[in-house]
């Protein structure tokens, strides 16, 4: 799956969420996500944090198949920035 691809299944869950930071999903080569209140972008821009992994990883993450603490804790997903606002992407990805 595509980052496009992902980025629709989570714009759906972001519009209901009432997310209020701003996070960024790099996967590299691959592009990025950008989620900024509720509005979802694959355009590149300044974030409160980013995480960064594998499109493949993202994709089983927003499937729901890969422990966000997990990966955390196994380096398959690193995050700069405000530890607080990935800790709160639970809400979007669960």
């Amino acid at each position: 799956m595509g980052v496009q691809e992902i980025a629709d299944k989570i714009r759906s869950r972001v519009a209901s969420a009432g997310f209020e930071h701003s996070v960024k999903f790099d996967t590299g080569s691959d592009g990025v996500i950008v989620i900024d209140g509720a509005t979802v972008s694959t355009t590149d821009a300044p974030t409160d944090c980013t995480v960064k992994l594998s499109l493949d990883d993202l994709d089983s993450l927003i499937a729901g198949d890969l422990n966000p603490t997990m990966a955390f804790m196994a380096g398959k997903l690193k995050v700069e920035g405000d530890m607080t606002v990935a800790m709160g992407l639970s809400q979007l990805l669960g």
